[in-house]
């Protein structure tokens, strides 16, 4: 990049093209005297809010003995990115024809489909025009819907139904914690009485990916034991077959999908996770149980009957495209 070695990731789930202040710091300690101001616009990361610092105007060069490749860039610069890389976004992907290949020996193409470039400063007015109709997007969960998700163990229940908690660090349950309160407030669990009756409890556990952690139930043992749900997922030929003379494709996915899936009453005393704080029981469908996509299939070709009989709509689980002329 300009004439100084960086590590590039090609990503192909990243909107833009964009790098951390952290790791610009390390390869363009000057970096201030060239940047740019940016708009006010706000980007979001898979768990929370980007702050943008401004714009690099830049050339990254891909060196090739038969020949290298320069592409002409423009770099947002995140304050709380901890990447350390450059992370090339679909923006120049699509620009340069960037085919990446996993098959069987990982390789990538350049050239072969470019694409016209979009200037930033229209997809910055295009976020605008959507930030500004946030009334159109609802936030939080179906509050009652008329399909409820039953699970269906074979009786009667055996021992291995009821586990207790696992150990944790402290580090692990202090995270826990965290996330039940999330889960609380979201309507998602609550917590059980000491006087209701308990005949299966559900361990969780604390995976952590980046710093980042996750609560996993491990629902294993109930998976075992649940009757499988046969109910058809749509195939993937048939998707293809109905999107392919569409002009615009528009694909969006549910908040927090399974969690959007209201439980019947006898399902719910099924899903009780027990930590070393109580124990919760699920009011919603846990991510990780046995027939969680059927289930939530069959809610949303119930909600959006009239519009799958239009034919202009496909729903795979919780993403749905939208098929437009």
């Amino acid at each position: 990049m300009n004439g100084i070695e960086a590590k590039v990731n090609l990503d192909t789930g990243a909107f833009c093209t964009c790098v951390g202040k952290g790791y610009l710091q390390v390869i363009l300690p000057e970096w201030t005297n060239h940047l740019l101001p940016i708009e006010d616009v706000q980007f979001s990361g898979s768990s929370n809010n980007m702050y943008l610092l401004g714009i690099l105007d830049t050339n990254i060069v891909f060196p090739h003995p038969a020949g290298s490749i320069r592409m002409k860039t423009e770099i947002i610069l995140m304050d709380n990115c901890t990447s350390q890389h450059i992370i090339l976004g679909n923006d120049y992907l699509n620009i340069y024809g960037i085919d990446i290949n996993n098959h069987q020996n990982r390789y990538f193409t350049i050239g072969e489909n470019k694409r016209q470039k979009v200037a930033f400063s229209n997809i910055c007015k295009q976020i605008s025009i959507v930030s500004s109709k946030k009334d159109t997007y609802k936030e939080g969960f179906v509050a009652n819907h008329l399909v409820e998700a039953q699970i269906n163990p074979s009786l009667p229940y055996p021992p291995v139904l009821r586990r207790p908690a696992y150990p944790a660090s402290p580090r692990a349950r202090e995270a826990l914690e965290k996330h039940i309160q999330e889960l609380i407030q979201l309507g998602v669990l609550r917590k059980v009485g000491h006087n209701e009756e308990v005949e299966v409890t559900t361990p969780v556990i604390i995976a952590w990916h980046n710093d980042k952690s996750r609560m996993v139930g491990y629902f294993r043992a109930l998976n075992t034991y649940t009757v499988p749900d046969r109910y058809p997922i749509p195939r993937v030929q048939e998707t293809l077959t109905q999107m392919s003379k569409a002009k615009f494709i528009t694909s969006m996915d549910a908040f927090k999908g399974f969690h959007q899936n209201v439980l019947m009453p006898k399902a719910k005393k099924l899903l009780r996770i027990i930590t070393n704080c109580g124990i919760y029981e699920y009011l919603r469908i846990p991510f990780g149980i046995k027939n969680a996509p059927s289930h939530y299939q069959i809610m949303m070709n119930t909600i959006f009957l009239t519009e799958l009989s239009e034919k202009w709509i496909i729903i795979y689980i919780d993403d749905i495209i939208i098929c437009s002329d």
